[in-house]
């Protein structure tokens, strides 16, 4: 919460510092709540921070990961790829957006990422396409991908599935519904299965 008054909002946190106790989040402006986080200035404090909550991202030795990241699903891309590399995997990084000017974090996901594939919708800046297209030629490619993690646009999520469901691989997606709160308390965030 910003302030006393505030609404609790659910964040990912895109990274840390244990030794300077610090958290960085990413916030894209869309309410009344990020738009007055947007304000905030060096120095200034906010009410409250509650977390972690839910479950944190299983990290282990598979080999080779693609991390795919659509949007600000880059925030938390990041450091899941840094702690997958740091367990001897493998990362191939895909960074996609609508145009170029949306395009953040690339020189921290480069630094974390064995290579890195940067797409736009509109061709605006690297090569033009979706993510799911440099994902499929990866796997079409008889390169053997162990993991596939995706987190970005749900619409992004579901056809990076679709893409590697005929190929076997195991992916996990980051389901991120509207959320008020980020408890489960009132229900909106539940997802519907099957």
């Amino acid at each position: 919460r910003i302030d006393e008054t505030g609404e609790r909002i659910p964040l990912t946190l895109a990274d840390w510092d244990t030794k300077d106790g610090t958290v960085t989040v990413v916030v894209m402006e869309v309410g009344t709540t990020s738009a007055k986080l947007a304000l905030l200035q060096e120095g200034d404090s906010i009410t409250d921070l509650v977390g972690p909550l839910g479950l944190p991202s299983h990290v282990d030795k598979y080999g080779i990961v693609v991390c795919v990241a659509g949007g600000v699903g880059v925030a938390p891309i990041t450091p899941i790829s840094r702690a997958l590399k740091q367990n001897g995997n493998k990362i191939i990084s895909i960074l996609g957006a609508r145009r170029k000017d949306l395009i953040f974090w690339e020189d921290e996901l480069r630094s974390v990422s064995d290579r890195l594939i940067i797409t736009t919708d509109d061709g605006s800046y690297d090569r033009k396409g979706l993510v799911t297209e440099p994902l499929k030629e990866l796997l079409e490619s008889g390169k053997k991908i162990d993991r596939v993690i995706a987190i970005g646009p749900s619409i992004m999520m579901k056809f990076c599935s679709k893409t590697t469901e005929p190929f076997g691989v195991k992916t996990i997606v980051s389901l991120n519904t509207i959320m008020v709160d980020g408890t489960g308390m009132c229900g909106c965030c539940r997802v519907s299965v099957g």
